[in-house]
């Protein structure tokens, strides 16, 4: 009886070691896609490319050009239509990384983040010493504003999917409308179970 019992206790614990977990740190620029979902990978890949690409335009040297400058890029809103939940501000990020990272065009924050920055200034005028105050109307307006969207279709046949994602981006000149470059990036996903 009281071997049983340390045979069944051994046992238990034999399967608990083999069913404890393990993870690895795994370098960030290594692509893991476990459930065939967007992803890290996906996003930054995404951004690179199409920033990339917007960088490598006419417009960018005509702006320059015309007013001996580099242009002001504010990243707005990036909509998620696709079928899964998607946080865009990652990818709104990593946007916003490769333009500043670029050194071709000059990057402000948007609405939000102006909000919190007013919020500090005002508070400044209030407590600060006056030579360390931040000036309102001080602040760089935007020549141009990034926007897109995120889509996808999905095609199943019984447990296994094609997932085809496609990303579209307008910059438009912020005085004019004018649509100064478009992009567009697919990626589709082979899902097998």
């Amino acid at each position: 009886m009281k071997r049983t019992l340390i045979y069944t206790l051994l046992a238990v614990l034999l399967v608990a070691a083999g069913c404890q977990r393990r993870v690895t740190r795994v370098d960030t620029d290594t692509a893991i896609d476990l459930s065939g979902r967007w992803n890290d990978t996906d996003s930054r890949l995404v951004a690179e490319e199409m920033i990339d690409d917007a960088l490598m335009r006419p417009w960018l040297e005509r702006f320059t050009q015309e007013n001996d400058r580099a242009p002001v890029v504010i990243v707005g809103d990036v909509r998620n239509r696709s079928h899964e939940h998607i946080d865009a501000e990652t990818f709104i990020r990593n946007m916003e990384r490769e333009f500043l990272n670029s050194g071709m065009v000059r990057l402000v924050q948007d609405a939000e983040f102006r909000e919190q920055i007013r919020e500090e200034r005002a508070d400044q005028h209030e407590f600060a010493n006056p030579e360390t105050v931040a000036q309102w109307q001080m602040e760089t307006g935007a020549d141009f504003m990034l926007t897109g969207t995120m889509n996808s279709i999905v095609d199943q046949h019984g447990r296994d999917r094609v997932v085809y994602y496609q990303v579209n981006l307008d910059l438009t000149h912020m005085e004019t409308n004018e649509r100064v470059w478009i992009g567009e990036k697919q990626i589709r996903k082979t899902i097998r179970n």
